[in-house]
């Protein structure tokens, strides 16, 4: 399989409307300058656009989020770092479902379900495990609302627990609450790995799919 690159920031520096928007701006900036009556408001006019343009970059840095899909390995890029899986280690991929009053129900996060932990845990940095346990607070709350464990919600939550694999390493500390983690969501959803709906650059189902696609043809090879 031809290898990928996608992102949810549909801006692209290198498209010919950033290019007229660059342009656009230059001329702008020069008009600010010759409107200015002195050269202190010019050193402040420069310093102005150049904050506001700082500040916009780094936000649309932040918001953004990329995959590369290779014939060997899936990853997701993130502002603070990524993380990665080989495809002979997800056992399957979908739409994450909330069961409630015996429907299913799906909701705006897709799913890979792992058959070992180990490799997971020791190639992610703790910036973006951090992240991935405090952003998907919300979603680990829907399922021990779906398995009647509200009241152990805050129990779950903070779970620090070392934990074994079968091989008899342990991971601690950030790696271990991200374990136990792991193992809560796959209890409730029967997924390991959860990327939001909101960060994906076409429909969830059309990812799903994509995905599949590279996932079945490393199964092949």
């Amino acid at each position: 399989m031809q290898t990928r690159h996608l992102t949810n920031q549909p801006f692209n520096p290198h498209s010919p409307m950033s290019k007229i928007i660059g342009w656009l701006s230059v001329v702008a900036l020069i008009f600010l300058l010759i409107l200015s009556p002195g050269w202190q408001q010019t050193i402040l006019t420069i310093i102005s656009v150049g904050a506001v343009f700082g500040f916009s970059y780094l936000m649309i840095q932040k918001a953004t989020v990329g995959y590369t899909l290779t014939a060997t390995h899936f990853q997701q890029h993130l502002f603070k770092g990524g993380w990665v899986v080989k495809w002979n280690n997800v056992s399957k991929i979908g739409i994450c479902q909330y069961n409630q009053d015996g429907w299913e129900q799906p909701l705006p996060w897709i799913g890979i379900k792992l058959k070992h932990y180990s490799p997971y845990l020791q190639g992610i940095c703790p910036r973006i495990a951090t992240e991935i346990l405090l952003s998907q607070r919300a979603l680990l709350y829907l399922g021990a609302k779906q398995q009647q464990q509200s009241v152990q919600f805050e129990d779950i939550v903070l779970d620090s627990t070392p934990y074994r694999n079968h091989d008899g390493e342990e991971f601690s500390g950030l790696q271990a609450m991200l374990a136990n983690r792991m193992k809560y969501q796959r209890r409730y959803f029967d997924y390991d790995i959860f990327i939001s709906a909101h960060d994906l650059d076409r429909p969830a189902d059309e990812f799903v799919g994509l995905i599949r696609r590279y996932l079945a043809a490393a199964e092949s090879e």
